[in-house]
């Protein structure tokens, strides 16, 4: 058996049914924690903890590009996860593209049910504005919930003018109104997800907020000349659907859209760098996606000419 199926036949038999009689929101954040251990961090990597009401963490890994910035958004259905548990993938991002990466500690739901997580992914842009950085100087990244909030970061941003230099999206979550035949059809394909607590996640993610709001279902946001955009996805996901219709709205809008679909993989099987080839191939991927986009000479500034 390979190491894509051995982690797989794991998942399936240990982690999905786990994750069913999963009790609360803590109980998954706690557990999520734990686990955040097993993920393989590369070496020399820099983790600087943020401060204030919403912190920033810092990320790198050896010398990193001052002009440019990654500012990333964690998965974890938006009732768990942080900076910290998803500092390896992160570093490994950093070593793989020479960026800086930035991760805001976002609020958190059922305490803080959206659209906390957007203002704060707001605020978190405007933050490294207010340090210096150009819109064009920033590209936007992240994974699951984080992708989806991601993305409705760039719906706003768009509108307002300020576009990022690119985007990047990892499985990501973007209809929270569970709309998309994947559920139903990748139901026992999917190692990782019990479809039957998608429902209760996304109450309680959502709150009492419209689940088609764009704030956190970016699937239904408008978006005005997006930048290019990176989606990875596995085929077996749950939300598949997600990630194939959203690459179709952006591409509705006149985007430059990459949608890239993984056969047999686990939900952001990126975090598993280290244990399976897959994951490597993926990362490389962005690298080279983000590498192509800031080196076109339609995204150069006028000083790097």
């Amino acid at each position: 058996m390979s190491r894509l199926g051995l982690l797989t036949w794991g998942m399936r038999h240990f982690v999905k049914p786990h994750l069913a009689r999963a009790s609360t929101p803590a109980h998954i954040r706690a557990e999520f924690t734990r686990a955040a251990g097993l993920f393989r961090a590369p070496p020399f990597l820099l983790h600087l903890p943020g401060k204030g009401p919403l912190p920033l963490d810092q990320i790198s890994v050896g010398q990193v590009s001052g002009d440019r910035v990654i500012l990333y958004f964690h998965g974890g259905a938006y009732i768990a996860g942080s900076p910290a548990t998803h500092a390896a993938l992160l570093g490994r991002l950093s070593k793989l593209t020479g960026l800086r990466v930035i991760a805001p500690a976002y609020r958190l739901a059922p305490e803080h049910p959206a659209p906390a997580a957007f203002e704060d992914a707001c605020t978190a842009h405007q933050m490294l504005l207010d340090q210096g950085y150009a819109p064009d100087q920033i590209i936007l990244g992240g994974e699951s919930a984080g992708g989806g909030l991601a993305l409705a970061l760039l719906a706003d941003l768009c509108a307002r003018g300020v576009p990022p230099a690119a985007v990047f999206a990892l499985s990501p979550w973007t209809d929270l109104a569970l709309t998309g035949e994947s559920l139903t059809r990748n139901a026992d394909a999917d190692p990782l997800f019990p479809v039957a607590r998608i429902e209760e996640t996304a109450g309680f993610a959502a709150g009492g907020l419209d689940r088609c709001d764009p704030r956190i279902s970016p699937l239904y946001a408008s978006f005005v000349a997006p930048p290019p955009v990176l989606i990875q996805v596995g085929t077996s996901e749950i939300i598949y659907d997600d990630s194939r219709r959203m690459a179709d709205v952006l591409r509705q809008a006149g985007g430059d859209v990459t949608l890239s679909e993984w056969p047999d993989v686990p939900h952001v099987w990126q975090m598993f760098d280290g244990y399976i080839p897959q994951a490597r191939q993926a990362l490389c991927e962005v690298a080279d996606f983000l590498k192509q986009q800031l080196t076109s000479p339609s995204r150069q500034r006028p000083d790097e000419s």
